[in-house]
């Protein structure tokens, strides 16, 4: 069929030498079904119908829909794979069957269709994964807002203020934060999955975008702070922790995107020791850096020190900083590890659904040449 070396979930098919390894080791498969597999591998993403399976397994060697669903059967079988929760073969009632797995470092796509050509760049992907990516933060932002909204409404300083509306403050506040957080780690890690995955470039792409956004955001705060108020705080989040959590996010995406599937625990705990690690070696996430707002301008009504009673400290110390940074890392984490891999496992499953996504990329063009004909093109992918 052809040459290329096609990795997914733990298994290599080399379809020169007409061998499936799983973990090196040789999985005894025999040819017909060794075709099937390197038929529906072969064009991740692309509905492989009943007639092509006769045409380019069986030859046109007249068979049964029986012979079919049972070479299906074998091959879930081989692969470790649930029909009602498919990881890697998806059947299409009355169409036929699609390979939905997400291909590993050193694939090479034989069809040449779901990858970008070597020295291309796949701004659609970049865009929607990076969307992705914010939808992630700001579901965390919304959990970490209330945490810290119902802690600082616990016991108010001034009644002037109510619980309700500390919380609301509080939560829309962090969800801006995680949102644009969000947006410059989520467009780093999009441009590293561009380059193949390599956990380097993750981490890479992850903390670079942190450090980007962390430093500009806190450039902005301090300056903003100091015109409107004429004094800011001076170690607030910013560049330094904007890295390592990014970081944390790209190496989460490569932990939890390993072997085909999306797992949740190994992107909390990535995020949760990072989180964690920032205030233990002197830095600041979003829970010591409104302890340090806080401090600087006494007449405000924010107080976490009762978080810090829980841990048997005056104020909201080291320790409590440690456990909240921890917690804000394994949420941010997990949230945008998840919305990347989900939104890049369905554009890997369903080409349809990247058609449909493009109208929301090509609004970009409406400022450009041509905006009219550009907009009913797209509309065209809804039909």
């Amino acid at each position: 069929m052809n040459s290329a070396s096609i990795r997914f979930g733990g298994f290599v098919l080399d379809c020169e030498n007409r061998l499936l390894l799983r973990e090196g080791v040789p999985v005894e498969l025999n040819n017909r079904y060794l075709d099937a597999l390197i038929l529906l591998a072969s064009q991740p993403g692309a509905l492989i119908s009943k007639d092509r399976f006769l045409e380019e397994v069986w030859r046109g060697v007249p068979v049964t829909d029986e012979a079919l669903t049972q070479c299906i059967k074998i091959l879930r079988r081989v692969l470790g794979d649930d029909a009602a929760r498919p990881l890697f073969i998806e059947t299409v009632p009355k169409h036929g069957y699609r390979f939905i797995a997400m291909l590993g470092e050193g694939s090479s796509d034989p069809a040449g269709e779901s990858r970008p050509s070597k020295g291309s760049f796949n701004w659609q992907h970049f865009f929607l994964l990076g969307g992705a990516a914010v939808v992630g933060g700001g579901v965390a932002g919304l959990l970490g807002g209330l945490f810290y909204g119902f802690a600082g409404a616990a016991h108010p300083l001034q009644p002037g203020m109510g619980a309700g509306s500390i919380v609301l403050v509080l939560t829309s506040l962090t969800i801006l934060i995680a949102l644009i957080g969000a947006a410059g780690v989520g467009l780093g890690i999009a441009a590293a999955l561009s380059r193949g995955g390599d956990w380097r470039w993750l981490v890479g792409g992850g903390a670079f975008g942190g450090l980007v956004i962390g430093g500009v955001a806190k450039l902005l705060g301090l300056d903003a702070f100091n015109l409107l108020l004429g004094q800011s705080p001076g170690n607030m989040t910013g560049a330094l922790e904007g890295a390592a959590l990014g970081g944390a996010a790209g190496l989460a995406v490569w932990f939890s995107g390993r072997n085909g599937r999306i797992r949740i625990w190994p992107a909390a705990v990535t995020g949760f020791v990072a989180g964690t690690a920032i205030p233990a070696f002197g830095g600041r996430l979003l829970g010591g850096s409104l302890d340090l707002l806080a401090g600087v301008f006494p007449q405000s009504r924010l107080r976490l020190d009762q978080i810090g009673v829980l841990f048997g400290e005056q104020g909201f110390g080291r320790i409590s900083q440690m456990v909240t940074g921890g917690l804000e890392g394994m949420l941010f984490a997990t949230c945008v590890a998840f919305a990347i891999l989900w939104a890049r496992q369905q554009l890997a499953r369903d080409r349809f659904f990247r058609r449909r996504c493009d109208i929301i990329l090509r609004i970009y063009w409406l400022l450009g040449p041509e905006p009219l004909g550009w907009t009913i093109m797209n509309f065209e992918c809804w039909g």
